[in-house]
């Protein structure tokens, strides 16, 4: 429990180059083009969903202000992507949005169901 304690801290101090970074990452593999999709286990439509969980996760762990504004960019961003896709040799389905935007949920529900548990140490709004 400790530990859970300690990384959940380290998200809340570090929350905004967490969200940078995934949001960086996500966007530099959804428009990298390639030959030809690769071979990983499991759905497209889960890995959408955890990747969109994980990005919102600590700005809703955090909560900034304007989060819920951020949250709603963060769906714009991953609309935005899946249009693009298809100028860069990869395939944009709305479907992938659908996905994105329940991993939005699932990351949001997570945190704020934790907040609720396990109080952040440090409570005070950017």
């Amino acid at each position: 429990m400790m530990l859970i304690h300690r990384l959940l801290n380290l998200v809340y101090r570090h929350w905004l180059a967490l969200t940078l970074l995934l949001l960086s990452a996500i966007t530099i593999l959804s428009l990298s083009p390639l030959p030809q999709l690769p071979e990983v286990p499991g759905s497209d439509k889960t890995h959408h969903l955890i990747a969109y969980a994980a990005l919102v996760f600590p700005l809703a762990w955090r909560q900034p202000r304007f989060w819920p504004g951020l949250i709603l960019l963060m769906l714009g961003w991953s609309g935005a992507i899946e249009l693009i896709q298809p100028y860069v040799n990869r395939y944009g389905e709305w479907l992938d949005l659908a996905a994105n935007g329940g991993g939005l949920l699932c990351g949001l529900g997570l945190a704020l169901l934790l907040r609720r548990l396990l109080r952040p140490t440090t409570e005070h709004k950017l």
